[in-house]
């Protein structure tokens, strides 16, 4: 009788037991906080600084969205994570007729300045750091989180956080995109080149395989899609004469964990080393340029509407791949999430998870715990090396912009989530309470509920706010963008300027959308 076949979801085949002599030769001397930073990117790891607890919050309105703020920050949160609403999300206001029906629903609705100030209302932006998910509109959302911190009387230099500002995964894989991938390349060149004067501390923009995992890649073509996007960002930016080891350094990743505990490790492994080795044939030179700090959610798509109290678990083992594989920064998902926006109980107990792992597992106690296993080093050189054959593809088609714009990167991404879903209909894949260890009759878990009437809400709030501006002023900031965008100026100071003088997120893009046209 053959022995049955088991493989890692990226097809890697899975030896029933593993040997010395499947230790690639040299990386068992490595050293963490050394080049190639296979094991992390600190000598110390979390001996010296957990890693930032964050939790992912955003919906209804800034008031509704800043009491949960304050209190995730009261049950021990270290870092805000901001959800912005669709709108938001690809540059409407609330009062645009798209945006019916989504005001609020998967996030915050930000129109203006005052949005912001509402939405930050009793926390000092100097104190706390905040990472925001947002892409096209990135540029708009950190002119008005620049002009609270001006307003607040900050030090820019000392304000910390993340824009995910990563375009080229929403051609790929998520869908959220305004303006074509060469004009959106410009601005995200922008932000690079002014963050490095002006807030030398903000990671300026978060390289995203996360959305990439939830439209159902591997965990290869995760970090083998991420880095090659990451490499477009850097090579854009040289070619616009930036200091790789100056804006180098504020590059951050952002990562899913799924289910596959060791797959899952190894891949943030190889990532570092990857990176590492891809920013050093770039030019980098500085130690922290080559490094790749990330932030990591647990996998949104792994949770189940059936049994959903078993996505605990679930969120469990995410947990500890992501601190086993030495990420900076964690969202854990609620339990519910697979039903609504997370309920308070829900983010809580996500929230108690990772201090759980932090406090209690012994997980932090040591860098790089599963080092030395000659699983976990045959596995990480395996999936370092598919990952290198998919870049090394990308390459060949010109790189990531090129491979997106002929559809190489979506096609192999649906070739996978099609397979899996397949493994999943033929019992192959078991996934616990959906195709096996059912029950017959569920009980409802409660759902968060966001009411429709917020888009009014929000429109009253747009009409209070143009009828008391200085519309003249208004006008003339749109037109300063507008002409900056025909140029070759940096587009930030003239935003920054625009929504200090209360211009709204749906104008700021509509002037952009006359210059640059819109991506179909």
């Amino acid at each position: 009788m053959s022995e049955k076949k088991l493989t890692t979801d990226s097809g890697i085949a899975i030896e029933k037991v593993y040997y010395p002599s499947d230790v690639p030769q040299g990386e068992a001397n490595e050293h963490p906080g050394e080049y190639p930073y296979t094991r992390g990117v600190q000598a110390d790891m979390y001996r010296g600084k957990l890693w930032t607890m964050r939790q992912y919050a955003g919906f209804s309105t800034a008031e509704e969205s800043n009491k949960r703020y304050h209190y995730l920050l009261s049950q021990g949160v270290m870092g805000l994570s901001v959800a912005f609403d669709l709108p938001t999300q690809i540059g409407y206001d609330s009062d645009h007729p798209l945006a019916e029906g989504e005001v609020g629903k998967v996030g915050v609705a930000i129109d203006s300045l005052e949005d912001m100030e509402t939405l930050f209302k009793g926390i000092r932006l100097e104190d706390v750091s905040t990472s925001m998910t947002i892409n096209a509109t990135g540029f708009i959302l950190l002119a008005f989180y620049v002009a609270l911190a001006k307003k607040q009387g900050a030090d820019l230099k000392k304000i910390t956080g993340t824009i995910q500002n990563d375009i080229l995964k929403e051609y790929a894989a998520r869908g959220t995109y305004i303006y074509p991938p060469q004009p959106s390349m410009r601005i995200i060149t922008d932000i690079f080149e002014w963050c490095s004067r002006e807030l030398p501390r903000w990671n300026t923009i978060s390289i995203s395989g996360y959305h990439i995992r939830e439209a159902g890649s591997t965990a290869v073509q995760e970090i083998a899609f991420t880095l090659s996007n990451g490499k477009a960002y850097v090579q854009a930016a040289l070619e616009k004469g930036l200091d790789i080891n100056v804006f180098g350094k504020r590059l951050s990743f952002f990562f899913n964990a799924h289910n596959h505990l060791f797959e899952e490790v190894a891949k943030f492994r190889a990532a570092r080393r990857m990176w590492a080795k891809m920013m050093k044939e770039l030019g980098a030179t500085d130690e922290k340029a080559l490094m790749l700090r990330f932030h990591t959610q647990t996998g949104g798509a792994t949770l189940t509407a059936q049994q959903p109290l078993n996505n605990i678990s679930r969120v469990t083992i995410q947990t500890l791949a992501a601190v086993l594989g030495g990420t900076q920064s964690l969202h854990t998902n609620g339990y519910d999430e697979a039903l609504s926006l997370p309920t308070e109980e829900a983010a809580r107990i996500a929230l108690r998870t990772q201090q759980i792992v932090a406090y209690e597992s012994g997980a932090p106690d040591t860098v790089d715990p599963l080092a030395g296993s000659y699983f976990m080093e045959s596995l990480t050189a395996e999936v370092e090396a598919k990952a290198w054959e998919l870049v090394h593809k990308i390459d060949a088609l010109g790189g990531s912009v090129h491979a997106i714009e002929q559809g190489f990167m979506q096609d192999e991404i649906a070739r996978s989530a099609y397979e899996y879903q397949r493994h999943i209909e033929s019992g192959e894949k078991i996934i616990v309470g959906v195709n096996k260890f059912t029950v017959d009759k569920e009980e409802p878990v409660p759902g968060f509920k966001i009411d429709d009437t917020i888009r009014t809400v929000q429109t009253e709030k747009l009409n209070r706010l143009k009828a008391k501006r200085d519309n003249e002023k208004v006008q003339a900031c749109l037109a300063k963008i507008q002409t900056a965008a025909h140029g070759n100026e940096n587009l930030l100071p003239w935003v920054i300027e625009a929504v200090e003088q209360d211009c709204t997120l749906g104008e700021i893009a509509d002037t952009l959308r006359k210059v640059f046209g819109e991506y179909k």
